[in-house]
C-alpha cells in the first residue's frame, strides 16, 4: 500500500481530531485529563505535538466515548475465496518473528 501520509502527519491528525472532539464536548483540557486519569501536561503535549503513550491515547479515546472505533484496527483480512480459506488453514501459525 502506498501513502503520502507520514507517521508524524498521522499523529498530528489524530491529535487534532481528538482535540476537536474534546471541544465539541465542551471539555477543558484539565477536565478531560482528570476524567481520563492522565496528566494535564501529557494531554497538552499530545494535542500540540501528537506525542503520547498508547495508554494515554486509549484513555483519552475511551473518555471521549470513541473506543469502539479502534476495535477494527489491524484485524486480519477476511479471505475472499474458498481457496484463500484453505490456504490459510494449511499454513502453520507463527508464534514469534524470525531472527
Amino acid at each position: 500500500m502506498f501513502t503520502l501520509t507520514t507517521p508524524r502527519e498521522m499523529r498530528l491528525t489524530l491529535a487534532s481530531r481528538l482535540r476537536a472532539l474534546r471541544l465539541a464536548e465542551n471539555l477543558s483540557q484539565a477536565t478531560l485529563a482528570e476524567r481520563a486519569g492522565v496528566s494535564l501536561g501529557s494531554l497538552k503535549r499530545f494535542e500540540r505535538q501528537g506525542l503520547a503513550s498508547l495508554e494515554l491515547f486509549m484513555a483519552v479515546v475511551a473518555c471521549l466515548g470513541r473506543l469502539e472505533e479502534l476495535e477494527g484496527l489491524f484485524k486480519p483480512a477476511e479471505p475472499l475465496t474458498i481457496a484463500e480459506i484453505d490456504l490459510r488453514e494449511a499454513q502453520p501459525r507463527r508464534r514469534r518473528g524470525q531472527r
